[in-house]
C-alpha cells in the first residue's frame, strides 16, 4: 500500500504543477490583458484545487506510513521530510485554498484574475523552493527526477 501512495504522489505532482503553471499564465493573461473571467477559467482553477488537495490529502497519509518520516531530525533527510516539505506544502495548499475562494467572493473580472495570479502564484514559487531543497538536503534526489 505504501508503495502505491508513494508512486501516486510522485506521479500527481506533475498534474498539480501544470495545472498550476497554466492557471496562473492564464491569470497573469486576464489580469494585465483585462480580460473577462469565463466559465473555463473557473474551472481550471477550481481542477487545480482539488489537484493540489489530492496531492495533499495523499502526502498527509504518507507523512504517517514514510520510513522518511521516522529519520532522526538530525538528519537532513528527517529534517526535510518531517518539517520543511510538509509545512510548505501546508502553506502552498493554503494559499490556493485561499487564491480560489477570494476569487470567488468578487464581481470583478480583473480582480479575480489578479486574486489567482497572486495565491497561485505563491504557491508555485514554494513548491519549487521546496523541490530545490529536497534536491539539496536529500542525497540521490533530482529536480523532478531529472539527473
Amino acid at each position: 500500500m505504501y508503495n502505491i501512495l508513494k508512486s501516486a504522489h510522485s506521479g500527481w505532482r506533475y498534474i498539480v504543477l501544470i495545472l498550476l503553471v497554466v492557471a496562473v499564465v492564464n491569470a497573469l493573461s486576464g489580469w494585465l490583458g483585462k480580460k473577462s473571467y469565463t466559465e473555463g477559467n473557473r474551472k481550471l482553477n477550481v481542477f487545480t484545487l482539488i489537484s493540489a488537495h489530492i496531492q495533499f490529502l495523499i502526502g498527509l497519509i504518507l507523512y504517517f506510513f514514510s520510513p522518511l518520516t521516522k529519520l532522526p531530525m538530525s538528519e537532513p533527510a528527517g529534517r526535510y521530510f518531517k518539517a520543511e516539505h510538509a509545512v510548505i506544502m501546508l502553506i502552498a495548499v493554503v494559499l490556493i485554498t485561499i487564491g480560489n475562494a477570494r476569487s470567488k467572493k468578487v464581481a470583478d473580472a480583473v480582480a479575480k484574475h489578479r486574486n489567482i495570479a497572486v495565491f497561485f502564484g505563491l504557491a508555485v514559487i514554494l513548491i519549487v523552493v521546496a523541490i530545490f531543497l529536497m534536491v539539496k538536503e536529500v542525497p540521490g534526489r533530482s529536480f523532478f527526477g531529472i539527473s
